[in-house]
C-alpha cells in the first residue's frame, strides 16, 4: 500500500501526510498553517497564493516532481486572466496533493502578518556619506570655448568645491542640457564620490536649488528575515524602516540546505538568486512607498549578510562554501552598480557596497556588528553573540578579536517547533510558570497584558492565540526546566514526576500543554519533548561557538555579553542563561544592542570613513572555524545539557535554583525512550 504524499509548508516548517487529491488550503488549515482565505475555496479571493517548489530538498528529505501538484485549472486560468498572477503561484484552493510537495506561504497570504524585529537602533553616526550634493554655476556655451556642457559643469563643480576631476553615469546625459537651461545655469548636482573601485562621479541632476533631499538603504540580509532602513543621506535620520521573509527560505530554512539546494539541482543556485533579488527590489519599493518618495531618490546602499547569502546575492554559486576549506569567492568589500544586481526600484546610478566577509562562514553581517559594537576597541573582555539562523560570536578587546559561526538553526525563530510560528500578532513571546501549580502565564504580540489578566480575552480577540515565536520558545523551555517539568538532559517527565496533568502523554514522550483553545476553534497549543531537543540543538550550536572562543582565548568567563540581532531585545537573560544559550555572567552585564548588523550598515552608509575602518579591522580578526575545531564536539555534547553537563554556572545558581530530579527512570514508557534508541 503506496504511502500518502508529505506536504511541507514554509516559512513555518509545518508538515503532514494527506491523500491524493487534497487541496493545498485543505492541508494548510489540518496543519494550522497560516494560509488567508475568505471566499470559501471558490477562487475568487486570491488571498490563498502559494508557491510551489520542485526538485531536491535534502534538509526535508523530498523529491518534488513536476508533477507534485495537478495541473493548471480553468478557475486558475480565469482568475490569472481577470486580475492577475505572480509567475509561478497557484492558488491554494486549486492546486491538489498529486506527491511529496514544499509549499511556500508568500506574506501577502498570510492572516498574520510576520513582524520584523530588526528596528534601526538609536546611535550617534558621524555623517560623511559617499553620496552628496553639490549646487554650482556652470558656465554658459561660448562661440570661443567650443567645450561641452558636461565638460564645464565638471569644471565648475572642481571650481566651486574642489572635487576632483569627476566621471559621469551614462543615465546624467539625458538630463543635462534641458536642466541647465531650465535652472538659468544654475543646477545641483548628486555626486557619488567615488572608492577604491570607482572615480567620484556624477549620478544625477537638477535644474536650479534642489530642496529636497537623497537617500540610502541599509540592508540587513537575513537568511530567515531581510531588514532594511532608508535613511536621508543629507541629516542621517532613519526615514522609514520594514521588513520581509526572505524569499529563498522555501529552498531550505538553515544555510546548509540551501548550498545542498544548489548542488543537487540544476540552476538551483541562480533560482534563489533571483529569488532574493526579487524579494530585496519588492521590499525597496515598499519602503519608498511608506516614506513617500520615488525609488529613484534612493542613491546608495549597503550590505551586509553572512556568506551564502553574500554569494547568492551576487549571483554567485556558494558550492565552495559547503565543504572545507570553505573558501569564499572573494571576501574583500564589494562595490558594483545597482544594476548589476537587477536592482531596479533604486536609483538606475546608485552604487552599492557590501561589507568585507571574515572567513568562509563569518560574513559580512559580522563584520557589521564589530563595526556595530567595536570589541576591538573595548577594555574589557565582551563576548557578542548575533543570534539568528547562523549565529555570529565575536569576543574579544583592544588586544585580540576572535571569531566564529554556529549553525543555530531555525528554532529560535520559531520554526521546527510543533506550535512554533514566526513572530506575529497572537504569538506567544512572554511566559511565566507557576512553580507550584505548574500553570502558565504568557503575553502575545500585540498586547501587554499577561494571559491571567481579566481583560486578555477581550484584547486579544482579533489576533487570537496562534503560537509560540521564538523569545516564547526560549522562554517557554527555561521556565519548564526552573518549575521542575523538564529536567536537565531534556527530558519532560510525567504528571506523577513533575505534579501536574499538564503533562500528558504523546506517543512515546510527555508533552506539556500550554493553552487549549479548541473549545472555541482555535489552536491547542502544546511543548513537545521533540520541540525540547530542537531547542537543545540550537542552543549548543550557539554555546559551543562561544566557549570555543573562550578556550582559544584562554579565559573561562569574560566581562559582559552583548546581545546581538532581532533577538537581542527580546531574550531576557536570565532564560537565556538557564537555557544554556550563553556563558554563566552577571545578569547586569548582559545587555542588548538589538540589530546590530542593521547598525553597522547604517554606519557603513552614512560615514564612509567606516567603511575602509571596517575592511582594516577584519584583516585583524582571528578567525576560527568550528568545524574543524576537535573540542567543538566536546562543547556541544556537555552544551545539550540544560543548561549545562559540566560548567556549573555559579553566578546563575545565586539567582536561579534549579530541580536536580531526573525523569529517566525506567518506569514509564516516554523516559525510557531514548534508553531504547540507544541499544538499538
Amino acid at each position: 500500500m503506496s504511502k500518502d504524499p508529505l506536504v511541507i509548508f514554509t516559512p513555518s516548517g509545518k508538515r503532514g501526510t494527506f491523500p491524493l487529491g487534497t487541496p493545498i488550503l485543505t492541508a494548510a488549515r489540518q496543519l494550522g498553517v497560516d494560509l488567508d482565505s475568505v471566499c470559501g475555496g471558490r477562487g475568487i479571493c486570491s488571498r490563498c497564493q502559494i508557491t510551489p517548489s520542485y526538485g531536491e530538498f535534502p534538509k526535508h528529505g523530498v523529491t518534488v516532481e513536476k508533477d507534485a501538484l495537478n495541473a493548471w485549472n480553468a478557475v486558475e486560468e480565469r482568475y490569472k486572466s481577470k486580475r492577475g498572477l505572480i509567475e509561478g503561484r497557484r492558488l491554494g484552493c486549486q492546486a491538489t496533493v498529486q506527491g511529496d510537495i514544499v509549499i511556500d506561504v508568500p506574506p501577502e497570504s498570510q492572516v498574520h502578518k510576520q513582524v520584523v524585529r530588526k528596528r534601526a537602533e538609536t546611535r550617534d553616526i558621524t555623517l560623511n556619506p559617499s553620496t552628496k550634493l553639490f549646487y554650482v554655476s556652470v558656465q554658459e556655451p561660448d562661440m570661443h570655448d567650443p567645450s561641452g556642457d558636461m565638460e564645464r559643469l565638471i569644471a565648475a563643480l572642481r571650481a566651486d568645491w574642489d572635487l576632483p576631476e569627476l566621471e559621469f553615469d551614462f543615465s546624467v546625459l539625458p538630463l543635462l542640457q534641458p536642466a541647465l537651461r531650465k535652472g538659468q545655469w544654475k543646477v545641483t548636482v548628486a555626486v557619488h564620490l567615488g572608492d577604491d573601485v570607482v572615480a567620484p562621479r556624477i549620478v544625477h541632476i537638477w535644474p536650479e536649488f534642489y530642496e529636497g533631499t537623497i537617500y540610502g538603504m541599509a540592508v540587513d540580509l537575513g537568511s530567515t528575515t531581510i531588514a532594511a532602513h532608508l535613511c536621508d543621506l543629507q541629516t542621517g535620520a532613519v526615514v522609514a524602516s520594514s521588513g520581509v521573509m526572505n524569499p529563498q527560505i522555501r529552498y531550505g530554512e538553515d544555510l546548509m540546505s540551501r548550498v545542498s539546494y544548489s548542488m543537487m539541482n540544476d540552476n538551483g543556485a541562480q533560482e534563489m538568486t533571483n529569488a532574493v533579488r526579487a524579494g530585496m527590489d519588492t521590499l525597496f519599493a515598499q519602503i519608498a512607498t511608506e516614506a513617500g518618495i520615488e525609488p529613484a531618490l534612493i542613491m546608495d546602499a549597503v550590505f551586509v549578510c553572512n556568506p551564502v547569502m553574500h554569494h547568492l546575492f551576487l549571483g554567485i554559486d556558494p558550492f565552495e562554501l559547503g565543504q572545507a576549506p570553505f573558501a569564499l569567492a572573494t571576501s574583500d568589500a564589494i562595490s558594483t552598480r545597482a544594476q548589476n544586481i537587477d536592482l531596479s526600484n533604486i536609483h538606475p546610478a546608485a552604487r552599492i557596497y557590501l561589507l568585507p566577509c571574515i572567513a568562509g562562514h563569518v560574513g559580512a553581517d559580522a563584520a557589521a556588528v564589530a563595526l556595530s559594537e567595536a570589541p576591538h576597541l573595548s577594555d574589557d573582555l565582551v563576548l557578542v553573540v548575533d543570534v539568528g539562523t547562523n549565529a555570529e560570536i565575536l569576543l574579544g578587546n583592544r588586544q585580540r578579536v576572535l571569531a566564529c559561526s554556529s549553525p543555530t538553526g531555525p528554532a529560535f525563530e520559531g520554526a521546527q517547533i510543533s506550535s512554533g510560528q514566526r513572530a506575529a500578532p497572537g504569538a506567544i513571546e512572554r511566559v511565566e510558570i507557576d512553580p507550584i501549580t505548574k500553570a502558565p502565564r504568557f503575553r502575545v504580540i500585540g498586547s501587554d497584558l499577561w494571559s491571567d489578566d481579566p481583560e486578555f480575552a477581550t484584547e486579544t480577540l482579533s489576533s487570537g492565540i496562534t503560537g509560540i515565536c521564538g523569545s516564547g520558545i526560549i522562554e517557554m523551555v527555561a521556565e519548564m526546566r526552573i518549575a521542575g517539568i523538564v529536567d536537565g538532559p531534556g527530558l519532560i517527565g510525567s504528571p506523577e514526576q513533575t505534579g501536574t496533568d499538564r503533562c500528558f502523554l504523546d506517543g512515546r514522550t510527555y508533552s506539556y500543554l500550554v493553552y487549549d483553545g479548541s473549545a472555541d476553534g482555535g489552536p491547542k497549543i502544546t511543548v513537545t519533548n521533540r520541540d525540547i531537543r530542537e531547542i537543545q540543538m540550537a542552543k549548543a550550536a550557539l554555546y559551543s561557538g562561544a566557549r570555543l572562543l573562550m578556550d582559544k582565548f584562554g579565559v573561562d568567563t569574560m566581562d559582559r555579553i552583548v546581545l546581538a540581532g532581532a533577538f537581542g531585545a527580546h531574550i531576557s537573560p536570565k532564560h537565556a542563561m538557564v537555557l544554556g544559550m550563553i556563558p554563566d555572567c552577571q545578569l547586569s552585564r548582559v545587555t542588548s544592542a538589538g540589530n546590530a548588523a542593521g547598525t553597522g550598515a547604517r554606519i557603513a552608509l552614512l560615514n564612509t570613513q567606516a567603511r575602509s575602518e571596517i575592511e582594516q579591522v577584519v584583516q585583524n580578526i582571528d578567525k576560527i572555524e568550528t568545524a574543524i575545531e576537535p573540542r567543538f564536539q566536546e562543547h556541544f555534547v556537555n552544551a545539550s545539557a540544560i543548561p549545562n553537563a559540566v560548567e556549573k554556572f555559579p553566578i546563575l545558581a545565586g539567582h536561579v535554583t534549579l530541580p536536580t530530579a531526573t525523569f529517566n527512570t525506567g518506569d514509564a514508557a516516554g523516559p525510557t525512550t531514548r534508553r531504547r534508541r540507544r541499544r538499538g
